[in-house]
């Protein structure tokens, strides 16, 4: 589902939370440490002097091989074991139809959806996708629209409501103490509109759900890359406006929009989260919990890399 990239270089990740700090390398050095040096007695408690001179007539090649087995450890368990259990398996795919359309397409039916909006950076398009992202997609900066995100949302749904047949079963329950960002995709947010300023349209490397399908809301927040973030009800229902087909039949993987958090009953208590459904009366609006695992659902996410 990727465009085509015509610039080869390679895209490096922007991760959302910072190099690691002085007191991290300390203690990843001691107890990495400890780790190799048990490794190395256990080892050499199973040698005798032959296979001991084998293991050393090795050298740089032996040296090479453990520092890469050492490196693929550690990354191995980067992704965090939380909430681990709350992942099911799933096999819903996208619509046959869905294809995501050349980001010029997209902007091109943004202005017309939303006039007010002003520039995009499309070239960026032309880079190679970040790892992780299924294509390029331009989504517009909420505060171009409104002065609060509730109300950008608003405005969002109602032009949806006007292309496509639409059900909100949390209508009048949109306001801040319902619905919010979470920090991670609000930060991600901010560093895209930094890079990419005085542009009312991010153009944004992401994938539409399956990456994590079958997960929880929450499991999926603690499982992402570190420069992944979760795609928020306004952003993905801009996606839906440019992309209609990627919610057009029952059978197709179902939307959790893991970069937002909503609270039931207004009272700051946020453990849902708001979802894009689709059954026979078209597209439904409405939450779930955000611990509960379903085959049916995926959160989207979008990918920061550094622009050099």
């Amino acid at each position: 589902m990727a465009t085509s990239q015509a610039n080869p270089h390679q895209i490096v990740p922007l991760h959302l939370s910072g190099n690691t700090t002085d007191q991290q390398n300390r203690m990843l050095r001691e107890f990495l440490g400890e780790a190799a040096q048990s490794a190395y007695e256990t080892a050499i408690e199973q040698l005798d002097r032959q296979s001991a001179q084998a293991v050393l007539d090795m050298d740089l090649k032996l040296k090479r091989e453990v520092a890469g087995q050492i490196v693929e450890i550690i990354h191995r368990h980067t992704v965090s074991d939380k909430y681990k259990d709350e992942e099911v398996g799933s096999n819903r795919t996208y619509p046959a139809t869905y294809k995501v359309r050349p980001i010029e397409a997209q902007v091109t039916e943004l202005r017309k959806l939303f006039p007010s909006l002003g520039p995009c950076q499309e070239k960026l398009a032309r880079r190679q996708l970040p790892a992780g992202a299924e294509a390029w997609f331009a989504i517009p900066r909420w505060q171009a629209l409104a002065g609060t995100y509730s109300e950008a949302v608003e405005i969002m749904l109602r032009v949806l409501a006007s292309k496509r047949r639409f059900s909100n079963r949390i209508t009048g329950k949109l306001g801040e103490i319902y619905l919010r960002q979470t920090e991670r995709s609000k930060l991600a947010e901010k560093i895209l509109a930094d890079q990419q300023q005085g542009n009312d349209m991010l153009v944004v490397g992401a994938q539409a759900g399956m990456l994590h399908r079958g997960s929880s809301a929450r499991r999926t927040r603690a499982a992402m890359a570190g420069n992944e973030f979760g795609i928020g009800v306004f952003a993905f229902g801009c996606m839906l406006l440019t992309h209609p087909e990627r919610l057009s039949s029952g059978d197709a993987l179902m939307i959790d929009c893991g970069g937002d958090e909503y609270s039931v009953r207004g009272d700051y208590t946020f453990d849902r989260v708001p979802l894009f459904d689709f059954d026979m009366a078209g597209i439904e609006f409405s939450i779930f919990y955000e611990d509960r695992a379903r085959n049916l659902w995926g959160t989207p996410t979008g990918f920061l890399y550094k622009l050099v």
